[in-house]
């Protein structure tokens, strides 16, 4: 039975932070559902609307992997959806992988505690908010347990790349 991952997408996301994870985890054989926050046409941050699979209401809770892309304004409108803190402290408390890059990790997953003990990284500068319980390196991956975050858009294709080896394996990802 193939994995499953979620991709969520919020008006204002950074594209090539969400269409990146998503092709390398189709291609490494993911179920893949790009869900809508709001709606299935999503706007990015640099104007290009998106079509997602399915609304983020509509995608069902059981996942392996869910993927959070950064964009300010995207990472935001995730922070402020109390169905994506859910989600994600559900898959947290299961152990599932919970994905989030560029301002994701700062904006996202800090106040939901998960990052609480953990290593990780973020896009440059918002490290602060991550306080003293979550150790801040500048690698432009951090796999900690169940959690994988990453640096911002040039580093898309390793983060996407590092949640296909944990899902699926190292031999799937060298191609």
């Amino acid at each position: 039975m193939p994995k499953k991952a979620i991709v969520i997408l919020a008006e204002g996301f950074e594209e090539i932070e969400a269409v990146t994870p998503i092709d390398v985890l189709r291609r490494a054989g993911v179920d893949v559902i790009a869900a809508g926050l709001t709606d299935v046409k999503i706007k990015g941050s640099r104007g290009l609307v998106v079509v997602a699979d399915k609304k983020l209401e509509e995608s069902g809770t059981d996942f392996d992997a869910c993927v959070l892309p950064g964009g300010s304004l995207g990472a935001k409108n995730l922070a402020a959806s109390d169905k994506v803190r859910s989600l994600l402290i559900k898959m947290n408390q299961e152990g599932k992988i919970i994905a989030a890059i560029c301002a994701a990790p700062a904006l996202v997953l800090i106040p939901t505690g998960i990052l609480k003990g953990k290593a990780a990284t973020c896009y440059p500068g918002m490290q602060d908010s991550f306080g003293k319980n979550t150790a801040y390196k500048e690698d432009d991956v951090v796999v900690d347990g169940n959690i994988i975050t990453s640096r911002g858009p040039a580093t898309a294709l390793s983060f996407a790349l590092a949640i296909a080896e944990k899902l699926c394996g190292k031999e799937t990802v060298i191609l």
